[in-house]
């Protein structure tokens, strides 16, 4: 043993330096450190995924949304293929379609393909935005499968056309066109020739339609044109005129076809024979003269305009021989003359001749021209003076109307006494701001001499600005002409305005002996 070992100084060989521990200590730390650095930043990755975990899904569900679109087109574009397939099979059955039996049934299916066709929804295209507007030629697919269903609505209308075309022709048709004829000869006016040259198409066709039907349809043998039809002055009985008898005719005809039962396959021949009598029919008729094809002077001609004539001394004769009527008070021959003659200078003349006239077979037609806004019109009606409701009520039209219709319309119903009229145009007197109008109301009211006029008249007198408008309210209580209307005029025998003096020294109140 040693000294040191006898001393107790040895150090036990496993006890490690106090240093070593001391440096392997940190060394441990830092390791745990690092871990937990690690782990932290493994926690903020996890975290940061998770933030990033909404956009993720909103990219993925965008991406479904894509998938889901991508498939409902391709399944439109599958239905479009065997839409497109069905439109061939129809046409191809169409085609071999040879009776009207065959055409019934392919007809149901075309309207069962309608609607699974109209039950198709093309989704719309997605909508540009203002950098896909600047590039060219880009197309959608919705676009493109639009033009595709597009494209087999066509191919269906075609179809449906064509199966309508295929089918007949009926007798039905037959005695339509006949029909139709038969309208247009009964009502139209024709010439005297127009009458003669209808008998010759019409006797053709019956020919015709005899031969084609074993019928015995015959045309009168003592058909006879008439002056006075072509005037329809005095003409034959309604079942007697030559248009009427030739219609009578085609009514038997159509009876024979009725009769006859045509079959559209089996008959097929003779309905279209028919048909192409029919046609000529038409054209013959067609060919006939109308009144309207006649000049206008050869239409006042015959209609006698020109027999007041025994030599012309105004030119046009026109002219000369509206003086004459209007001498003679042949109204009839006026309105003639106005109807037919297109020049203003001649309508001109007419009119002012009604207007003298005054006659009440003018009132039809200048109600119509009223109507019209014609302001000579509304003049000759007030001229005629006829307290009827419907000449009241074409010119009450106009009472708020604009100033040139209104006056020559307060005019007229102030002479025709429209008591009707009161109200609007008291209406007009008190609010409307033209001193104008309110003129020709007052004149107007005047004119119809209602006593529920005094007041709105009175109230102008006193208070209205215009001095014009405060004399026509004065002279229209002095038309009225009661003992009230007549006192409050003569209170302005001072006033201001001389008219509204005048008026005032006018009214009289001394009752008459």
């Amino acid at each position: 043993m040693s000294e040191d070992e006898a001393n107790g100084d040895e150090e036990p060989a496993d006890e490690p330096d106090e240093r070593e521990t001391a440096d392997e200590e940190p060394e441990t730390e830092a390791a745990e450190t690092e871990e937990e650095a690690e782990s932290d930043e493994d926690g903020t990755e996890e975290e940061s995924e998770s933030a990033e975990d909404p956009e993720d899904e909103a990219d993925a569900e965008d991406e479904k949304d894509l998938n889901e679109d991508a498939n409902e087109l391709e399944a439109i574009r599958g239905q479009l293929a065997a839409f497109e397939t069905q439109t061939e099979e129809f046409e191809a059955e169409l085609e071999a379609a040879e009776t009207e039996d065959d055409l019934d049934e392919v007809e149901p299916k075309l309207e069962a393909f309608r609607e699974e066709l109209e039950a198709l929804e093309i989704p719309e295209p997605p909508e540009e935005d203002d950098e896909d507007e600047e590039e060219e030629d880009v197309v959608h697919p919705e676009e493109e499968l639009q033009d595709r269903y597009d494209e087999i609505e066509d191919d269906l209308e075609d179809l449906e056309d064509d199966l309508e075309d295929q089918r007949g022709p009926y007798a039905e048709d037959v005695i339509g066109e006949i029909n139709g004829v038969a309208g247009t000869i009964t009502g139209t006016r024709w010439t005297i020739e127009g009458e003669e040259e209808l008998i010759d198409p019409v006797e053709a066709f019956v020919a015709d339609a005899n031969d084609l039907l074993g019928a015995s349809v015959s045309v009168p043998d003592d058909l006879e044109p008439t002056e006075c039809a072509e005037l329809r002055e005095d003409a034959p009985d309604e079942d007697e005129g030559v248009p009427e008898r030739l219609a009578a005719t085609l009514e038997d005809v159509t009876d024979a076809v009725e009769d006859a039962d045509l079959d559209p396959d089996e008959d097929a021949e003779t309905i279209a024979a028919l048909l192409e009598a029919t046609d000529d029919l038409e054209d013959g008729v067609d060919d006939a003269t109308e009144w309207t094809d006649l000049k206008v002077r050869e239409q006042l001609r015959r209609e006698g305009f020109y027999d007041v004539l025994d030599h012309v001394k105004d030119f046009p004769p026109e002219w000369h021989a509206l003086k004459v009527h209007e001498k003679q008070g042949n109204v009839e021959m006026i309105l003639l003359a106005l109807d037919s003659l297109g020049s203003e200078f001649m309508e001109d003349h007419c009119m002012e001749a009604l207007e003298r006239m005054g006659r009440e077979e003018a009132i039809e037609p200048m109600i119509q021209k009223a109507s019209r806004r014609d302001t000579k019109a509304m003049s000759i009606l007030g001229k005629i003076g006829a307290d009827d409701e419907q000449v009241v009520d074409a010119l009450l039209d106009y009472v708020d109307s604009n100033i040139q219709l209104q006056r020559p319309a307060f005019r007229a119903l102030g002479e025709i006494g429209a008591e009707d009229a009161v109200q609007p145009i008291a209406e007009e007197l008190a609010t409307n701001d033209e001193p104008a109008v309110r003129s020709n109301a007052a004149r107007s009211l005047g004119l119809i001499g209602d006593t529920r006029a005094i007041k709105p008249l009175s109230d102008v007198l006193e208070d209205d600005d215009a001095d014009r408008v405060r004399a026509s309210a004065a002279w229209a209580l002095n038309q009225i002409g009661t003992k009230e209307a007549l006192e409050i005029v003569a209170d302005y025998a001072d006033d201001r305005a001389y008219l509204v003096q005048a008026e005032a020294e006018r009214a009289d109140l001394e009752p008459a002996a």
